[in-house]
């Protein structure tokens, strides 16, 4: 075990990391951040910003004399600075996880070798291959392999043509064109896995984006027991087919009632949030306690909860991004009963950046959901 007052290792300076930090530090560890952001808003709460890049070595070697184990909070990490800080100190997750996730054609293949439900794709990486698929694909959606999140490096494509057209637009960067399926809602599991193999679970979330962005979840999902059971069941399979340490989300479609794994998320997730408000334990502890060998907590939700993103657009005198900057009427959120607001302190706004988010509690389901989404119209945000 690691313990209290060692120091810990963040990769990645972001929202998701500030929680990290926040967590560790009511634990009693120190947090170093490694981030090339000097705004970043984990940085801003860390014992030591190191201000750097994820490949320079320099400040790597630092974290690695200094810190008693590394974590990352996103994705894009490079799997080689993984690797290399492995050579010093524990990295949870490991390298060969994290590049599954990181590369959308590595994880659509990840899926099918390990018979988890996905849906129909295939690989991009010419024109050849948009030529050569299967015409069952189309209706379909292109997406950029590495690099695309929130709706960014993705087109819908209605046949071959448009499919070319988009990956021209995208430099003919790997890609992979997944089948638009049916859709009833998106729902996903975030978990925690130690390195005995030991895999707890929070309630599954149901999710609503807006323009390719989460929007809102609904924890527990709006769900039927036994879908929520499944979903648990399959992202508990991916955490032990990839070996994976730490916290992991998985997001979901439902279709017609099934699930197919959407994507993963080698971190803590948007949609378990939450789980600092609502939940006895939050997804950023057990991220902690994975990392430091800690025994993971049970986790059990006392409250109905409802998240809500607060992005950039909300700063500005339209709602949509444009017109005078100025700071929300938090006013109106404030006096919400059960509302809790979480601003990131992220140095600058503009329109799809996520800079907080509140969470609404209680013990009905139902008036839970009916506050947030007038707490959600109050502060101005618009579904058009």
């Amino acid at each position: 075990m690691i313990l209290p007052p060692a120091t810990l290792g963040m990769l990645g300076g972001g929202q998701l990391g500030r929680f990290f930090v926040s967590a560790a530090h009511e634990m009693g560890y120190k947090v170093w951040v490694l981030d090339p952001d000097p705004h970043s808003p984990a940085g801003l709460i860390a014992d030591r910003h190191l201000v750097a890049a994820y490949d320079d070595y320099v400040a790597l070697d630092t974290l690695g004399s200094e810190c008693a184990a590394v974590t990352t909070e996103f994705e894009n990490v490079p799997a080689d600075t993984l690797d290399y800080l492995t050579k010093f100190i524990p990295v949870h997750p490991a390298a060969s996880a994290v590049a599954v996730c990181q590369n959308r054609i590595a994880e659509k293949s990840f899926l099918a070798d390990n018979g988890l439900p996905h849906g129909p794709f295939a690989a991009i990486r010419s024109e050849d291959d948009i030529r050569n698929a299967n015409a069952g694909l189309f209706p379909a959606v292109l997406k950029v392999a590495r690099f695309g999140y929130d709706g960014k490096g993705q087109a819908r494509v209605a046949d071959r043509d448009e499919a070319v057209a988009a990956f021209q637009h995208f430099k003919g960067e790997p890609c992979v064109l997944e089948k638009m399926l049916t859709l009833d809602y998106e729902v996903s599991v975030v978990l925690a896995r130690d390195e005995a193999g030991n895999v707890r679970c929070f309630p599954t979330g149901e999710n609503r984006h807006r323009n390719g962005i989460l929007d809102v979840t609904i924890a527990p999902a709006q769900a039927s027991a036994c879908l929520r059971d499944n979903a648990q069941e399959i992202a508990e399979r991916i955490a032990e087919k990839l070996g994976y340490v730490g916290t992991l989300g998985v997001e979901f479609f439902v279709c017609r009632g099934e699930l197919f794994v959407n994507e993963m998320a080698p971190r803590p997730h948007n949609s378990g949030h939450h789980t600092i408000d609502a939940c006895d334990v939050s997804q950023y502890e057990q991220q902690v306690r994975a990392l430091c060998g800690l025994p993971l907590a049970t986790p059990r939700q006392h409250s109905a909860a409802v998240m809500v993103n607060l992005l950039g657009e909300l700063w500005y005198e339209d709602g949509k991004g444009h017109g005078a900057y100025r700071e929300p009427d938090w006013s109106l959120l404030h006096a919400v009963p059960g509302l809790r607001l979480h601003l990131y302190g992220k140095h600058h706004a503009r329109p799809g950046r996520k800079m907080g988010h509140f969470v609404v509690t209680g013990d009905d389901a139902a008036a839970v959901l009916e506050r947030a989404l007038a707490a959600r119209a109050a502060i101005g945000i618009r579904d058009a």
